[in-house]
């Protein structure tokens, strides 16, 4: 009987958990980049142009990489396989509202399955100036959820965004 009470309680507290756990998360970081705005978008929308200044292409330089489509354009895709730190997946340019916005999927599948979506967005601060943001946003199933109450996302991906970011302008500013 005592087990039953113990298995009957484990239940109660999975479920209570499961019920205020986070059911979305959204991270993003921004930053201002000295370069007009067409300029900085024409590097964005390009997967391949990505690499060049994303944190994880660093943190595996030998990873395998395979581009399908035509890059730069909706449906372009870039695949990836490497090590523990940057794991495997795929990135689909889903949308792009040109000069604006550049939306994708990201579809990881090592090491566990998930789907966010992603976004670049390129906003004028003056002729010679444009605010960059980079995000992204998805939803915590369950079990997954339970543990959001314990990480917090922002905190993870966000220094990468900024690591990220930093490349870029500094790449762009040469």
């Amino acid at each position: 009987m005592l087990a039953l009470y113990i298995i009957l309680g484990i239940m109660l507290l999975i479920l209570l958990l499961a019920a205020i756990a986070p059911k979305t998360y959204n991270v993003s970081r921004s930053i201002e980049i000295n370069c007009p705005k067409d300029e900085v978008f024409n590097n964005l929308k390009y997967l391949k142009k990505q690499d060049e200044w994303s944190p994880w292409a660093k943190r595996d330089p030998n990873m395998e990489q395979k581009f399908t489509g035509t890059d730069g354009e909706v449906g372009a895709i870039s695949y990836w396989n490497g090590n523990k730190e940057v794991g495997e997946g795929e990135q689909e340019l889903t949308k792009i509202i040109e000069g604006e916005r550049i939306d994708s999927e990201l579809r990881f599948l090592k090491p566990w399955k998930s789907t966010s979506d992603a976004y670049l967005i390129t906003e004028s601060v003056d002729a010679q100036k444009t605010k960059v943001t980079w995000g992204f946003s998805g939803k915590n199933k369950f079990p997954f959820s339970i543990m959001m109450l314990f990480m917090n996302m922002d905190k993870m991906i966000g220094k990468d965004f900024e690591e990220g970011l930093a490349s870029l302008k500094k790449i762009m500013e040469g």
